[in-house]
């Protein structure tokens, strides 16, 4: 039977709310609430697998841009393009904005602390470092989301919780070939900085979902990575002029736009809505996906080929992800 009435959609993923809010709707009591609930996991998942192709190529555009240009100015580019692409997309779908009531100062400290630093950070690293250890050590995203919840966000972690994120970080090992003394014989620079990149990410993530949730995820891209171009652009202006000549060049050109209107602009919306929608620690397990993602990039056109080794860590990867956000139904009651 199925009456109009208040309902509260509330479930979890993990031991994280993934969402809650009261609306009016037409409920059917015997299945109405579980295809809301379904509907709203499918979108998620939806965004998640979306976000992982688009970064999985972010990588290789970076390493082709390092060497044509500084690191800074390389974000600067990134942040540029991905803002105007953004800024398009929210005028032609001419949402009205309050804009006198957006808290810019948080803004602000958002596309410093997950645009500029952490972007300049890896740029840095991938000139010292290969790109499989740069990959590695920015899949420590969702190790350092949840210890920086835990310490300054009251968040609650499960020993399942930290299962499934070490279960995904071992996949990640076999799945990139990496072996323990290449991080002894990386540069200790574009180690550090590499995790210094995942730490403002980790903290980044629950800064938002703690003071900005009530802000359009676009609105939220469009305007944070704005201010991010703003502090980039100031940090490449100390290394010298900005090579404009180079956007004439057709493979540092497209480069740009991949990594800047798709990897920065497209990617970030769908990252904050996530974030919103779902939580900081489910949005930071696409880091276990970017290299599944990019090795799919790379039998695709570079005709790779996978080994069993890659299988195995494709496996820990998914197993990791699924711990990492999988809940019993009888703690989800108890949450309810």
């Amino acid at each position: 039977m199925k009456q109009e009435r208040q309902v509260e959609v509330k479930f979890y993923v993990g031991s994280f709310p993934f969402y809650s809010s009261s609306t009016h709707a037409k409920v059917d009591e015997s299945c109405g609430f579980h295809q809301m609930e379904m509907g709203k996991l499918g979108k998620l998942y939806t965004g998640l697998i979306m976000l992982s192709l688009i970064w999985g190529t972010s990588f290789v555009f970076i390493k082709v841009l390092v060497s044509e240009m500084g690191f800074w100015e390389v974000v600067f580019w990134r942040c540029l393009f991905g803002a105007l692409t953004l800024w398009i997309i929210l005028l032609v779908k001419k949402r009205p904005v309050k804009w006198n009531e957006l808290p810019w100062f948080k803004i602000m400290a958002v596309g410093l602390l997950n645009n500029t630093l952490p972007w300049g950070l890896i740029a840095l690293s991938e000139t010292v470092i290969s790109s499989s250890l740069a990959s590695i050590l920015n899949a420590t995203t969702p190790i350092f989301t949840s210890i920086i919840g835990f310490l300054f966000f009251h968040r609650v972690l499960k020993g399942r919780q930290w299962a499934g994120i070490g279960v995904g970080f071992f996949g990640m090992f076999l799945l990139s070939g990496i072996q323990g003394q290449d991080f002894v014989n990386g540069d200790f620079i574009g180690i550090g900085t590499m995790i210094g990149a995942a730490i403002c990410y980790g903290y980044s993530s629950q800064y938002v979902k703690k003071h900005l949730t009530h802000i359009p995820p676009i609105v939220m891209a469009a305007v944070s990575l704005s201010f991010a171009a703003c502090f980039a652009v100031m940090l490449a202006m100390f290394n010298g002029p900005l090579h404009l000549t180079k956007l004439a060049d057709v493979e540092t050109l497209a480069s740009i736009i991949g990594l800047g209107s798709f990897g920065s602009g497209i990617a970030i919306l769908i990252f904050y809505f996530l974030i919103q929608r779902g939580s900081a620690e489910f949005a930071s397990t696409v880091t276990y996906l970017v290299p599944i993602t990019a090795m799919l990039w790379g039998v695709l056109f570079l005709d790779e080929i996978i080994t069993k080794h890659m299988f195995i860590g494709l496996v820990l990867v998914l197993i990791g992800v699924y711990m990492s956000t999988y809940k019993k139904k009888q703690e989800e009651k108890g949450h309810a």
